[in-house]
């Protein structure tokens, strides 16, 4: 069974469903007028959840989901980069994998020893942990701007 659509050449069953026309899209234009609305709209679901106690976990996989699922992730982070010189380097920083990777061991580790009673330890190996990332987050720039 090959898609119908006429585009697509369906007698061919070699036929890609992707074409070049549909790879290469050109960027739409006025997609500020969603992409605003719905960032003020999540920043205001995060405070309310902040200031009324609401379950956090359910509040953040919530605006997750809609900001991935309406790319106002992507659009920021486009906006992040329009700034001159450091926007750039933030997003790169910023989407470092291994970032991401320390932190969520991070956290890992510090949800385990909150369990066993380890409180003070956990200021003191998340402090540490901060300082860390930040010392990689400030060579990481140094680096790009030298």
């Amino acid at each position: 069974m090959y898609v119908k659509n006429n585009d697509i050449n369906t007698e061919n069953p070699n036929t890609h469903i992707f074409n070049e026309s549909t790879l290469a899209e050109t960027p739409k234009r006025g997609a500020w007028k969603w992409m605003l609305p719905l960032t003020l709209v999540l920043a205001i679901a995060v405070f309310a959840a902040w200031q009324f106690g609401w379950h956090a976990q359910a509040v953040t996989t919530g605006v997750v989901m809609v900001a991935a699922a309406s790319h106002v992730l992507a659009w920021i982070l486009g906006i992040i980069t329009l700034v001159p010189i450091i926007g750039p380097i933030l997003v790169k920083v910023l989407s470092l994998s291994i970032i991401w990777l320390l932190n969520a061991v991070g956290y890992l580790v510090s949800y385990v020893a909150i369990k066993r009673g380890y409180s003070k330890d956990v200021l003191s190996y998340r402090g540490v942990t901060i300082a860390l990332l930040t010392g990689i987050v400030i060579g990481f720039v140094m680096g790009s701007l030298v």
